[in-house]
């Protein structure tokens, strides 16, 4: 095992997008993994393409289908995690959902899903596998939020929230966990090539389109890369590149620049 290893790493969202970028570089380190998703034909397909990059003899690799959105499943999928592979030395909680739309057609259960999923998905899994890290005394946690989860944006109603929600419980819990050794941080990914952009540009609103076409797409695996440096720095806050990175720094003293900018694009795109 490469000496930067994590003996264990659970991963939710982990056959897709950030979540199996991740996860193939920590594959390639040396680290086994416990992959958490929806979907057992995409769980199968990543658990092939990982194992053919299998590093060590010891490693190994665990697929478990469980929605995080369900407390009761997730619970048993991480607990049988710890059985299997002991107590995670990183949780990576990936899971997410986004659904653009604009405010008012966008029914009630799209909120609701948006949150269950992504802020109360990645609170079932914190509590779940939090004790026992404690009791080891050491280890990670990762929130993946997103810049939509620093400065609301148009056509986001659902989403933004969600992510903001995120950034609450990380700075919230970061005090409770300083004493304990495990280390925790909050991640603020820009717009990445993944299949979830790709599903959420079916329902994105034309406006929202060209606002969020203003800043550069990064790709799953440079956002993984900016990921692993943050836990290896213990970083509590990684914002990947410089446009995500002022943000993070200046959102408060931006946000009224930002918002005048998107007002216009929103104006022209309705008036055009």
């Amino acid at each position: 095992m490469k000496p930067n290893a994590f003996p264990h790493a659970i991963i939710t969202g982990g056959s897709s997008g950030i979540g199996k970028a991740i996860a193939l570089k920590l594959f390639l380190q040396g680290s086994s993994l416990t992959l958490i998703g929806r979907d057992l034909l995409k769980l199968a397909q990543t658990e092939a393409e990982l194992e053919a990059h299998q590093v060590q003899p010891a490693q190994r690799l665990l697929t478990l289908s469980a929605d995080v959105a369900d407390q009761g499943a997730i619970a048993t999928a991480i607990e049988t995690a710890i059985q299997q592979l002991g107590a995670p030395d990183l949780l990576i909680l990936c899971a997410g959902i986004a659904h653009p739309g604009h405010f008012q057609a966008l029914p009630l259960d799209i909120f609701e899903k948006t949150m269950a999923i992504n802020y109360f998905g990645s609170l079932y899994c914190l509590k779940a596998a939090l004790p026992v890290m404690e009791q080891q005394q050491k280890g990670h946690i990762v929130l993946v939020s997103s810049g939509a989860g620093l400065v609301g944006l148009y056509g986001y109603t659902p989403y933004s929230p969600s992510k903001f929600a995120l950034r609450g419980l990380a700075e919230s819990l970061r005090g409770e966990l300083r004493q304990t050794g495990i280390g925790l941080s909050i991640v603020y990914p820009p717009d990445t090539d993944t299949p979830q952009l790709v599903t959420e540009n079916l329902t994105k609103p034309l406006a929202t389109k060209r606002i969020t076409a203003t800043a550069k797409l990064w790709s799953a695996e440079a956002v993984a890369d900016a990921v692993l440096r943050g836990i290896h720095h213990k970083t509590f806050t990684i914002a990947p590149g410089l446009e995500m990175g002022l943000l993070n720094r200046f959102h408060s003293l931006v946000a009224p620049l930002i918002h005048w900018y998107c007002d216009r694009l929103v104006t022209k795109t309705l008036n055009s």
